[in-house]
């Protein structure tokens, strides 16, 4: 592992998060955050910001049952 990699936060529709190595082009369907670091850096945002591990069209489905 290259502890001098570069990495950047990626979503993607469903609101699911993946580190990406940030001098590579970005795969269809993902979107950069904004945020790039260590990989230690951007695994620390995702722990903070990723706190439903469903992924969205689970989420609204669960929802509207509810409803």
């Amino acid at each position: 592992m290259d502890e001098n990699a570069r990495y950047q936060v990626l979503r993607n529709d469903e609101d699911q998060y993946s580190l990406w190595l940030a001098d590579l082009e970005i795969p269809a369907g993902w979107h950069a955050v904004g945020k790039e670091g260590t990989q230690d850096e951007c695994s620390a945002y995702v722990d903070e910001v990723w706190t439903d591990m469903r992924p969205r069209s689970l989420r609204e489905r669960m929802e509207n049952a509810d409803a």
